[in-house]
């Protein structure tokens, strides 16, 4: 989908299954005549109509408001028709087969909102953030959305396309004079402008890594040797009882995951099988899986039980790691990633506990709890958050996706190559070539300058009827 149809669409906006309501959405040039096919009378724009929706005989299918907007001044900028009846699944399709009588086509996934982008009512951070709000996982990543939804990420882009522009000028007008010398307040123009750009890049890049850990979250695996009380690790983290805790080793045979919020950070926390040797083909199985979770987690809690495990502690660690069957590098890759935690501390004596972990050359961070005691939990909690830089008060943030986040990166790159290279002898066509890309990476992100094979893809994501 990368051109405006010269079509009418039609989709069902509300979910499948019984409800108070059922929207069926109409957009295009015919929806007007569509309308008025089916309560009987043009419709006053903005004006909610209760009225009766016929079918081609004339006979009453349905009862319920009908509304239209007349374009551009709609969502998708084109006439929007809705019927808003019953929600119960047959009378919804009865008002879209209906619909689909009169001659519209079904919508594609999204096409309502690209609609909107292509009409200029909205630009792409916009049209995202509409998929975003959808499926916001927690209150924080939901008003996110909505900021993003309302312009302030796009406006801080802008903000910053027109610094570029302005630094552009400077470069362009001393390659026009390139035979002249460079005035020295036309370098610190150049170069303060520079400084001014990189430094609200910096604060637009910082809400913006906060607001995709808002949307995207983070994935925490937790293994270790059967017994050291993962399970009950899990159930604290959850505040719930998800897990079953026996004193029996190897009670957890499966992966068993729970979604937990952190402040508004969104957590798939994993609890594994207890790594060990076992000819119990299920255990065996479950051990498999277990690796197959430690691999992919963004952070792996490493559980041993500090009344039974010996001092040094690595030489264990080193033994655990060593059954998962990884390569040296694939292990390494988990180290740079991993936090030793040591459980049932209530057992111990505290000056026994270690106070750091060096293995393979990783100084792992330590955390000790007691899970029956719920001590320590909180700094477990924390300590999560900071593992990815996650700011519990990034209320000012907004929800931001990897190729935001790419773009803005290297929109950096550019502006710290010119803050570098700004010189009396500076190669203006580089800089200017830099500038250039920069600004390109940023227009990317708003859609001003973005291929069809994009928006197929941000599109095609979205539920239809959006």
């Amino acid at each position: 989908m990368s051109f405006i149809d010269n079509d009418t669409i039609c989709a069902i906006a509300t979910p499948s299954g019984q409800g108070g309501v059922g929207i069926v959405r109409i957009s295009g040039p015919d929806s007007l005549r569509i309308a008025t096919a089916i309560i009987g009378f043009t419709p006053t724009p903005r004006h909610a109509h209760y009225c009766k929706f016929k079918n081609a005989e004339n006979e009453t299918i349905e009862q319920g408001i009908a509304l239209f907007f007349e374009g551009p001044h709609s969502f998708t900028g084109e006439d929007i028709f809705e019927l808003q009846g019953h929600g119960g699944n047959y009378s919804v399709q009865l008002m879209l087969k209906r619909v689909l009588d009169c001659g519209a086509r079904l919508a594609d996934p999204g096409e309502f909102t690209e609609r909107a982008f292509l009409n200029g009512k909205i630009d792409l951070l916009q049209a995202e953030a509409i998929a975003d709000l959808i499926e916001a996982s927690s209150q924080q990543a939901a008003l996110s959305a909505v900021r993003t939804l309302e312009g302030e990420f796009s406006n801080q882009i802008h903000e910053l396309v027109s610094l570029l522009i302005a630094i552009r000028v400077e470069v362009e007008a001393a390659i026009d004079f390139s035979d002249e010398d460079i005035d020295l307040q036309t370098l610190t123009t150049i170069i303060e402008r520079s400084k001014q750009a990189n430094q609200l890049l910096t604060h637009i890049l910082s809400k913006a890594e906060q607001g995709a850990l808002l949307k995207n979250g983070m994935s925490v695996a937790i293994a270790g040797p059967p017994n050291a009380g993962k399970s009950s690790l899990l159930n604290r983290l959850a505040r719930q009882d998800r897990a079953i805790v026996t004193d029996i080793p190897g009670t957890t045979r499966d992966i068993l995951s729970e979604n937990i919020s952190l402040d508004g950070l969104p957590i798939n926390i994993i609890d594994t099988a207890g790594l060990r040797v076992t000819e119990d083909p299920i255990e065996q199985e479950g051990v498999k899986r277990a690796n197959s979770a430690v691999i992919g987690a963004d952070r792996l809690l490493l559980v041993f039980d500090s009344s039974t495990v010996s001092n040094p502690i690595e030489p264990s660690i080193a033994s655990l790691l060593n059954l998962t069957g990884l390569s040296d590098a694939e292990i390494d890759q988990i180290l740079s990633r991993t936090t030793l935690v040591l459980n049932k501390i209530d057992l111990v004596d505290p000056s026994n506990l270690l106070p750091a972990c060096l293995i393979r050359g990783f100084s792992l961070p330590v955390i000790a709890i007691s899970a029956k005691q719920e001590l320590g939990i909180d700094d477990l909690r924390e300590h999560m958050k900071t593992c990815v830089n996650f700011l519990s008060t990034g209320e000012d943030c907004f929800i931001a996706r990897e190729r935001h986040l790419k773009a803005l990166k290297s929109a950096q790159k550019g502006l710290n190559f010119i803050e570098k290279e700004a010189t009396e002898h500076a190669q203006w066509d580089l800089l200017a070539e830099e500038l250039r890309m920069a600004q390109q990476e940023l227009n990317r992100i708003t859609g001003d300058f973005t291929s069809d094979d994009l928006l197929g893809e941000i599109f095609s994501n979205f539920c239809v009827g959006k």
